[in-house]
């Protein structure tokens, strides 16, 4: 399969700085550290307010990812992807949604027992995922999942697609029937 880039290569002498910044002031708006996010436990609130259940958070480095959420000021602008942290407590899940307009990859920093449910016109497909495990899933396909295991699970969670749509869920899901918040989470 040949490689064809989606984006035009970018030279050293085509690299042009934001106005009125300098190298250093570029590069340090481009960092995100961990001490200066917040777990963003109300950007599935709607989703949790529902069904406990489904209680996550959210830690946004890179854009706002695919709640929903619709601005954060903390984050490093997206230009491409989205990456953020979700904290899975025990026992969560996080209900079968669709991305219609990007992949989302899923990599596990701590757990080990996170059940990935994807479903695609009328199969499905299970497996476990264990620290230090990656699945990236196509858009098109309805992705959800458990963590079975007995304690908080952590992953990154990336999506290609510096602004990705608000993902849908199955019409027959009991999450599809609840009104999202303006500006609140989705995913």
């Amino acid at each position: 399969m040949e490689h064809k880039p989606i984006y035009p290569e970018i030279r050293p002498d085509s690299v042009v700085l934001p106005k009125g910044q300098n190298l250093a002031s570029w590069l340090n708006s481009r960092i995100a550290r961990h001490e200066t996010r917040e777990l963003d436990w109300d950007a599935l609130k709607f989703q949790a307010d529902f069904d406990p259940k489904y209680r996550r958070a959210q830690m946004r480095y890179i854009g706002t990812g695919g709640t929903g959420v619709a601005t954060d000021d903390n984050a490093v602008p997206a230009e491409h992807f989205t990456f953020s942290t979700m904290v899975l407590p025990a026992g969560c899940e996080g209900p079968l949604h669709l991305h219609t307009d990007a992949e989302e990859v899923f990599f596990v920093l701590r757990g080990n027992k996170l059940r990935f449910i994807i479903e695609h016109q009328g199969e499905r497909f299970e497996t476990v995922l264990k620290e230090r495990d990656l699945f990236s899933v196509p858009p098109g396909v309805y992705r959800g999942l458990v963590n079975e295991g007995i304690e908080e699970a952590l992953m990154c969670v990336i999506i290609g697609n510096a602004k990705p749509v608000t993902p849908t869920y199955p019409p027959d899901h009991p999450v599809a029937k609840i009104k999202r918040p303006k500006g609140g989470g989705a995913g």
